[in-house]
């Protein structure tokens, strides 16, 4: 088995460690993948993001409403679900 070494920015490569951990992957499988699709397809063939929920902004706007809440500022509202026939 051939081995693959690369340069990448450090940053850069914690990042990616941190998304591919949430995707259940490790850093050798995700490029095996990306890889191996890119030879059966010709090219990039897919997207692998994470939900947008979870991104830097939003979570750090939901720090900072956590921080606030737990400051006593602002109001604490309870979750409503509403069922598909409502």
């Amino acid at each position: 088995m051939a081995q693959v070494n690369i340069r990448i920015d450090d940053g850069l490569k914690e990042k990616a460690d941190f998304l591919f951990s949430e995707l259940g992957l490790n850093m050798t499988t995700a490029v095996n993948i990306f890889i191996r699709q890119t030879v059966r397809q010709g090219g990039i063939p897919f997207e692998l993001k994470i939900d947008p929920f979870y991104s830097e902004s939003n979570m750090k706007v939901l720090r900072e409403s956590i921080a606030q809440l737990d400051a006593g500022l602002g109001v604490e509202h309870e979750l409503i679900e509403v069922g598909d026939d409502e």
